[in-house]
């Protein structure tokens, strides 16, 4: 005999960026792993050092880094710790984003603009990535930016579910608050058996985060009327859409988001609004000045852990979804 032969037993490692640590907990709790010790540590002029406790040769390693403030900070954290992984000589390297930075840069709408998404994924495949696994991305052609798998999981079933059982379906109106959401929103109203309404909105292209509400289309006199979108940033959107529809005879609003970005004037326009709940995931942290009553945080914990077990098996992640 020739050669030398293994056990060819597969070995799944877990590691986490400082972004979000308490996710990272979350999943690792929901896999049953430890999360592998790491040395993070910034130097005097901001360079950031990570070095792995444990070896991960051979091992299919999934690393977890949600894009929050400072985002550029942890982005180029993660960057670093794939490359470490790299020359650890990992089996593969499976990119974890639960937020993905620089998402609603996806395209131009003006000459001499950046498409910024695909920078960052460009990043990540030359860092050594072989594999995005992310919730809810900004746009779903974000995918094709990245030359390799991307899992596209959606937090739809767990921030539906939730309101399903919290009001009276036969008075429930799903919201989208722009046309781009549309396409989800159809997806809450097969999911809830609810009527569809949208917001139509203008922004001021040479003001960020600047909007204008117009009119809403459809009946929301007299109804609970659930806003979906994907995230919120300022807050700004969602609340003007939220009074448009009070404006219109809404007998309350809700507001679910996957992602709470909740910078700048978040905190304020959230306290003052007129909206019952905002429900989003905790794909980001919640800044502690938004720990109102208000607030409802719900964990994307085991839908991450259930994608990186059938990824792992080689399994399917899409059947985690075949429902929708």
């Amino acid at each position: 005999m020739t050669g030398i032969k293994t056990t060819g037993q597969k070995k799944l490692m877990f590691f986490s960026g400082r972004a979000h640590p308490e996710l990272a907990e979350e999943v690792a709790h929901q896999l049953g792993v430890g999360v592998v010790p790491t040395k993070a540590f910034d130097f005097a002029n901001g360079e950031i050092y990570v070095r792995y406790q444990e070896s991960a040769r051979g091992a299919d390693c999934f690393l977890i880094q949600s894009h929050t403030a400072p985002i550029n900070k942890w982005i180029m954290e993660q960057l670093i710790m794939i490359d470490a992984l790299k020359r650890a000589s990992a089996r593969s390297i499976t990119v974890i984003v639960p937020f993905y930075g620089y998402a609603r840069q996806d395209k131009k709408h003006r000459g001499r603009e950046p498409i910024s998404a695909r920078l960052i994924a460009d990043l990540m495949k030359t860092a050594g990535a072989d594999r995005i696994l992310t919730v809810d991305l900004h746009t779903d052609q974000i995918q094709g930016f990245f030359d390799g798998p991307v899992d596209h999981l959606f937090a739809l079933p767990l921030l539906a579910d939730y309101v399903g059982q919290k009001v009276d379906r036969a008075k429930l109106t799903v919201v989208s608050p722009d046309a781009g959401r549309v396409r989800v929103a159809d997806r809450w109203c097969d999911r809830l058996g609810a009527p569809l309404a949208i917001v139509h909105k203008r922004r001021d292209k040479d003001v960020a985060n600047q909007v204008t509400v117009h009119e809403v289309v459809g009946d929301v006199k007299g109804r609970i009327c659930v806003l979906v979108d994907d995230m919120i940033d300022t807050g700004g959107t969602i609340c003007a859409a939220a009074d448009a529809l009070f404006a219109h005879g809404a007998e309350d609003v809700i507001v679910t988001a996957t992602h709470g970005v909740l910078s700048g004037p978040a905190a304020d326009r959230l306290k003052n609004s007129q909206v019952s709940e905002f429900v989003f995931t905790n794909t980001l942290p919640t800044p502690g000045e938004l720990e109102l009553d208000k607030i409802t945080v719900l964990s994307i914990a085991p839908t991450i852990a259930s994608a990186v077990r059938e990824v792992f098996e080689d399994g399917s992640v899409t059947s985690l979804f075949d429902e929708q």
